[in-house]
């Protein structure tokens, strides 16, 4: 018998739950409308990756690593695409919402589940939050092209205000004028001063994020099918926008601009992993939906893989009409595609990716939001958390209690928080959930009776002497790493960024054992070893703050979650009923 805190699900049983809604009359059988076709899940997919990361971080990425940062959309899309094979044999055989949640739960058991849980909510709501306030900015933006002013206090958070003003009066005191100071520095400080107050406390908000936030969660509410439209409709229009980007620049490139391909070596096209990685979170969101397709089994695996393709094609061809266009030297800003267009004079065209990049943050926020209620929903199914979560509207067939609280948990913090230094823990948490699904696949139990064959199975690979042998290699090319590690004379300052990249060593050596001795499957394996390395690209303090959120997550779980717990109570009433 597993330890209780171990205890897994059986697909069967996850099977019968999400039909029978536990016979639940919060969540009853009829409860959500099954609506999505392959095409929709593409569309999904494409509308949460192509978004923030491809309208503005790849500019620093670029910067970091010239030419070749095409290269790193290639192997980041490569590490995805390993998962992406992984969350489909896991659609195909557990077509229920709760995505890398409840895939856990069958894998792994009932303790990892939770903290994979715990890590969705904090990757979807930082996500969501990040990119409420990234729209609010190319709004903004937007509206200036327009001649429309807003004032400062109205789309700037608290944070960003009070630190702007504090460093303009500072650099003012010292002789500088207002109009040299950087832009956000300026925006915060006029903020502060020109807000009202009452009292000592200053009104100040970023209520365009707070709008968007609460408009798509009004979308999200009233149903599937009206945010399948509104998805559709906005990733069409994206891709046109990409695309005659992509034909515009060619005419502009120059050849010259790509070399060097790798200005600042293998080294600083690796400092931009977690931008790209950021380009590319999303397509394991439509997993949540799988209690809504029409055929789950067959259509989310397509979905996922097509959107993960469609993408890794629009940003190769991104960067190199990037890259070509301008100098890499000049990428380090916020809004790069329309920064380039600007660049060679034709400013009409800047304005629309401006208004496009609106569009496409929108319809990022759209599929996250719509993502966030069902996960919660799965593990309110389960009991770890209240049942209010697994409540469905009898009218518009979402879960509508878990759909608002999504909206206040994102709308809030985005009206007062600057959550820049946190954004990469979106990445931290998304990669630990593509580790621990594609680690799933490995442990995912034999097909039970009963239990209709999956539409898809990722192809066996026999890994027993090719991870061994990758291993030897990667030894031997990250040799100087590797050595460092056992520098203990170093200082802790410099010791520290280190240990992400020990951990991975760690786990590398005991996967090349594993595959040796259990013969593993190729595919998943090399899928959690990637996903793993990128992880230890994004330091050691966002690492820290990722620990912190999961020991949170652990306290929440035994003070509450373990003792709720529909597999515990079910234990005690079997006991129970032997006495």
């Amino acid at each position: 018998m597993p330890h209780p805190l171990f205890r897994k699900k059986s697909i069967t049983s996850i099977l019968a739950d999400a039909q029978s809604g536990l016979s639940d009359a919060t969540h009853s059988a009829s409860g959500l409308k099954k609506v999505l076709r392959v095409k929709d899940l593409t569309a999904m997919g494409i509308a949460a990756v192509v978004g923030a990361g491809i309208f503005s971080t790849i500019g620093n990425a670029s910067f970091h690593g010239g030419p070749g940062v095409s290269i790193l959309f290639i192997l980041t899309a490569v590490c995805c695409g390993f998962s992406a094979l992984c969350y489909a044999e896991f659609a195909s055989r557990i077509p229920v919402s709760g995505s890398a949640y409840t895939y856990a739960y069958a894998s792994f058991g009932e303790l990892i589940a939770w903290i994979i849980g715990w890590d969705l909510l904090m990757e979807y709501a930082i996500g969501n939050i990040a990119v409420a306030i990234s729209w609010s900015e190319y709004f903004v933006n937007l509206l200036e092209g327009l001649h429309i002013h807003i004032p400062h206090f109205l789309t700037t958070d608290y944070l960003s205000a009070s630190r702007g003003f504090k460093e303009a009066t500072a650099l003012l005191a010292n002789g500088g004028a207002l109009e040299s100071l950087p832009s956000n520095i300026r925006d915060g400080y006029l903020a502060w001063t020109n807000a009202p107050h009452l009292g000592s406390l200053k009104l100040i908000a970023d209520v365009p994020a707070l709008g968007i936030v609460f408009f798509i969660t009004w979308l999200v509410f009233r149903g599937i099918r009206e945010t399948r439209r509104a998805t559709n409709l906005m990733v069409g229009f994206k891709i046109i926008i990409l695309l005659a980007v992509i034909a515009i620049g060619c005419f502009y490139v120059a050849p010259a601009n790509w070399s060097p391909f790798l200005p600042n070596g293998f080294g600083g096209m690796m400092k931009g992993v977690s931008a790209v990685f950021f380009a590319y979170i999303g397509f394991d969101a439509i997993s949540t939906t799988a209690e809504e397709c029409e055929n789950p089994q067959r259509d989310l695996p397509r979905g996922m893989i097509y959107s993960l393709i469609i993408c890794t094609v629009l940003y190769i061809a991104i960067a190199l009409v990037l890259t070509g266009m301008v100098s890499y030297k000049e990428l380090q800003v916020g809004d790069p595609l329309a920064f380039v267009f600007k660049r060679i004079g034709l400013n009409q065209i800047s304005y629309i990716i401006s208004f496009s990049a609106v569009i496409a943050t929108a319809s990022v926020l759209l599929v996250f939001q719509m993502g966030q209620p069902r996960i919660w929903m799965s593990m309110s199914r389960d009991g770890l958390l209240p049942k209010a979560f697994s409540r469905i509207h009898p009218k518009y067939k979402t879960p509508s209690f878990a759909t608002i609280v999504t909206g206040l948990f994102v709308a809030i913090p985005a009206l007062f928080l600057n959550l820049t230094e946190v954004t990469d823990l979106t990445s931290i948490g998304t990669l630990f959930a593509f580790v621990l699904v594609c680690g799933g696949v490995l442990l995912l139990p034999k097909r039970e009776e009963g239990e209709a064959p999956p539409k898809f199975k990722i192809p066996y690979i026999n890994s027993q002497f090719i991870v061994p042998v990758l291993f030897v290699l990667g030894v031997i090319f990250f040799w100087k790493n590797f050595v460092g590690l056992f520098d203990f004379s170093q200082e802790w300052e410099v010791f520290k960024d280190k240990l992400p990249f020990f951990l991975f060593v760690i786990l590398s050596a005991a996967i090349a054992i594993a595959s040796f001795v259990k013969k593993l499957s190729l595919i998943p394996v090399l899928g959690l070893a990637s996903c793993f390395y990128l992880m230890t690209e994004l330091g050691f303090t966002n690492w820290l703050r990722f620990l912190i959120w999961l020991v949170i997550g652990l306290a929440v779980y035994f003070l509450y979650s373990r003792n709720h717990s529909k597999l515990n109570k079910n234990k005690r009433i079997k006991q129970e009923s032997l006495f």
